[in-house]
């Protein structure tokens, strides 16, 4: 068995970091973290819930113009737990984000931020 118990944050890379604010804060309605240590490069951090973040660090993609899946259930991404996937819907409706339903038939959607990083949304009841 594994020592590792658990995911502790996951870091996207963002190119414009007040359009990536934009984006995360207002259309996600995420919470900002107030303890980002002061790191050599632009960045936010926001609390997801149980002791898990989100990074947001406005440095060099490497893989900028890269082809990206037209599903982003095909390309790397990671998942977030939503409370209400309707209302998620109407927020991303009312920005202009398309997002598209998860291909499995699960109760998940997919869209990508202004720095085309995939983000899945899996309803938890």
């Amino acid at each position: 068995m594994s020592d590792i118990t658990a995911l502790l944050h996951a870091g996207l890379l963002v190119s414009d970091l007040a359009r990536a604010k934009a984006f995360y804060e207002t259309v996600l309605g995420l919470a900002l973290c107030p303890h980002r240590p002061d790191l050599p490069y632009l960045g936010e951090w926001y609390e997801l819930g149980g002791g898990q973040q989100l990074h947001l660090m406005c440095l060099p993609n490497p893989d900028a113009g890269t082809v990206r899946p037209e599903h982003g259930g095909r390309d790397h991404h990671i998942a977030l737990g939503v409370k209400n996937m309707a209302a998620l819907k109407t927020r991303l409706d009312a920005a202009g984000v398309s997002y598209t339903a998860s291909k499995s038939g699960r109760a998940a959607l997919f869209c990508r931020d202004p720095d085309m990083n995939t983000l899945e949304f899996v309803e938890i009841r």
